[in-house]
């Protein structure tokens, strides 16, 4: 029998409280309001009276589950919040100071000239977590209903017609029994719901499979960014000071680079980017991110700091051709979980406000003509494509598969690309699927049991370099650990058997966060996987990099992961 659930009927609802779905409760908050001012001194038209606009945030509280690089092109926020600096907006500093260099294993080549996409001046470098929280403040003073703690975990259907979201129950124990805190999730009902989940959102995932809004597109290809905050010793980097990086811990493969970013307080962001699309089963992030640190430039650049915080995501890069369909009968899809991510600027931040906002203007449109199907709501999608982001995105519409042979040519054609304005050679390159890449122990390394040289192990010092478990410890995270793991691996004889002999369950290593531990009973030599998902800090690397596609994310109970507050 199926659980009694409480209903909820609202007119817009967001799922997820990032960057996306903030800047479009507050637009669209914004002009709901100059439309009821404007009708009340003309006396024309028909007011909008008592709409309600909620948000859903899977996080214990907005911002806590925020983390990007970042620096930020202020174009979007200066459009939605034009006074944003006396409002206090968290900004690390202006960008006056920047360079891009290669690294090889002990030395540094500083570029002459900055590349025309990685000219940041003017720029500001932020946190991602401060930013959103900020906002988050600004978007609840307008009205706006948040629901901090509530992971939405189904979507809802009348039909075809995307009707709402029902949200996880809490008080689950780990074999799916009720505990005696139980409580069933809720069905919230919209005229229209915005999908911005962020990277690879698993409600997003389903939407896509089931109206096949991925039809003729490229692939969505990911990386995933490991990054850590320190502070330094006084003076050593100033605010806003940009430097990112090519080369070492990496060749020409796979696809990847590094960033340093200055903060405020002393506080310095760096990370490494690696492309999920990688040959290699033995690669790990989180070790190449560690080893990034050791090279003598970074490893002098943080001498006598310490560790602040951690964290990993991963960014969606496919680019233009990955771009799903972003609009279907009574839902839209905005940000990161549409894939608009301008990997050739590595930004994604303006992009993602500018699709909110978008997307709130054509709901306010909606809401006038109590028109919410794919039709009308079909305006974003042309709205976006029309925008600066869309030309942004078609610029560079084929620059991360120029790089599918490696670094030097990507360099070469991604060069051409913004000679020409993205073309090269032809007017679309294709990709596969990143877990498709991964090749096998013995296709790579020539061995079935390659050395820890050849795998480019690594010891932990505990002072620069850290294994994954003290990182961990600095993201923050926690989960309710009495709860059904919320990593479902779809067959766990493929990770016993074909897995474990083909490719050495990579799992072990692409998590940046120490998720799966394949442990070896030493009597019976039988394996058993080790699901450690309370240490989950919700990148959702897992879910991308799978050679056999059965491990699938979805959201724990509501207010588990990490909390961040710096990155």
């Amino acid at each position: 029998m199926e659980e009694q659930r409480e209903v909820m009927e609202v007119d817009v609802l967001f799922v997820g409280c990032g960057i996306s779905c903030l800047s479009g409760a507050l637009h669209l908050s914004n002009l709901i309001k100059r439309h009821n001012e404007g009708v009340e001194e003309s006396g024309d038209g028909k007011k909008l009276d008592e709409i309600m606009i909620a948000m859903l945030e899977k996080a214990a509280f907005v911002g806590s589950h925020g983390i990007s690089g970042a620096v930020m092109d202020p174009v979007a926020l200066k459009e939605l919040v034009p006074d944003f600096q006396e409002k206090g907006a968290p900004l690390e500093g202006e960008v006056k100071k920047e360079e891009v260099c290669y690294l090889t294993r002990n030395g540094r080549f500083k570029l002459p000239i900055i590349p025309p996409p990685l000219n940041n001046h003017g720029n500001y470098v932020v946190s991602l977590s401060r930013l959103t929280e900020w906002l988050g403040q600004i978007v609840e003073e307008s009205g706006v209903d948040i629901f901090p703690g509530f992971a939405g975990t189904e979507v809802l259907y009348d039909g075809d017609r995307v009707i709402g979201v029902r949200t996880g129950d809490k008080g689950i124990g780990p074999d799916g029994e009720k505990k005696s805190n139980f409580e069933p999730g809720i069905d919230l009902h919209a005229k229209v719901t915005v999908f911005g989940e962020g990277s690879r959102g698993s409600l997003t995932k389903t939407l896509i499979k089931r109206f096949g809004l991925d039809a003729g597109k490229n692939p969505q290809s990911y990386v995933v960014g490991v990054k850590e905050v320190w502070e330094l010793p006084e003076g050593r980097m100033e605010p806003g000071d940009v430097i990112h990086t090519m080369g070492y811990p990496y060749g020409s493969k796979p696809y990847g680079g590094g960033f340093i970013y200055g903060m405020k307080n002393n506080h310095v962001s760096l990370g490494l980017l690696t492309g999920l699309d990688y040959e290699d089963p033995f690669l790990d992030p989180h070790r190449e991110f560690q080893k990034f640190k050791l090279h003598p430039f970074i490893s002098s650049l943080l001498k006598d700091g310490k560790l602040v915080q951690y964290g990993a995501k991963t960014a969606p890069v496919g680019g233009y051709f990955s771009i799903p369909r972003l609009a279907l009968d009574g839902g839209l899809i905005v940000g990161d979980s549409a894939c608009l991510f301008i990997s050739q600027k590595i930004k994604g931040i303006h992009a993602a406000m500018k699709s909110g906002m978008l997307a709130a203007e054509t709901i306010f449109e909606g809401l006038i003509n109590e028109d919410f199907s794919a039709a009308l709501l079909g305006k974003y999608e042309t709205a976006i494509l029309e925008s600066s982001v869309g030309k942004e995105l078609y610029q560079s519409r084929n620059f991360h598969q120029a790089f599918e042979k490696g670094l030097w040519w990507g360099m070469i054609k991604g060069g051409l690309q913004y000679l020409l304005g993205g073309r090269v050679l032809k007017p679309r390159l294709h990709s596969k699927p990143d877990f498709s890449s991964l090749k096998k122990v013995s296709e790579f390394y020539g061995t079935d049991s390659p050395s820890d040289e050849q795998t480019g192990a690594i010891k932990f010092d505990g002072e620069l370099t850290f294994d994954k478990e003290t990182d961990v410890y600095y993201s923050g995270t926690t989960h309710e650990e009495q709860q059904p793991p919320h990593l479902k691996i779809a067959d766990l004889d493929i990770c016993y058997t074909r897995c474990r002999e083909e490719y050495q369950n990579p799992c072990q290593r692409f998590c940046p966060a120490n998720v799966y531990e394949l442990e070896i009973d030493e009597e019976t030599g039988k394996p058993s996987m080790k699901l450690n998902f309370s240490n989950c800090v919700h990148c959702k690397t897992c879910d991308v990099k799978d050679p056999y596609e059965i491990i699938t994310w979805v959201p724990p109970e509501g207010g588990g992961g990490p909390k961040y507050t710096v990155l």
